[in-house]
């Protein structure tokens, strides 16, 4: 099986309702995501995926949710926008966007809300 990995990194406000106290008010992060996708079969040219469509992908996704209210946001309407639902709609909004090679999928999305604390999502297979 081979995996890439690409980072990038986002701004945006969030309220998490029926957390805790202090995640209840607005508040903000610098969010850092780490996007694994996956497969095991190789291109001809002897890579999984090009980098470079990785990363435009990705930043088409996190271009939706730099610089704003996440709770705004259609995706996690009647949610809460917690580092675990992000990188449950980042997952799945990488998939739709390369739904057209089966062949690779996306193994893990690592959403950091902090230096130190962070969420994972991979999705079923």
């Amino acid at each position: 099986m081979y995996e890439l990995k690409v980072i990038a990194r986002f701004a945006a406000a969030h309220q998490l309702r029926m957390v805790t106290e202090k995640c209840e008010n607005l508040h903000g992060h610098n969010w850092k995501v780490e996007l694994c996708v996956a497969g095991e079969k190789l291109q001809d040219s002897g890579v999984l995926m090009d980098f470079g469509i990785v990363k435009q992908r990705l930043g088409e996704i996190i271009d939706g949710l730099d610089h704003r209210f996440l709770n705004e946001l259609p995706a996690f309407s009647g949610s809460n926008p917690s580092s675990e639902l992000i990188a449950r709609h980042i997952a799945d909004e990488f998939t739709r966007r390369i739904s057209e090679n089966e062949e690779i999928f996306v193994s893990r999305v690592k959403v950091w809300e902090s230096e130190d604390c962070c969420a994972s999502y991979s999705p079923p297979r």
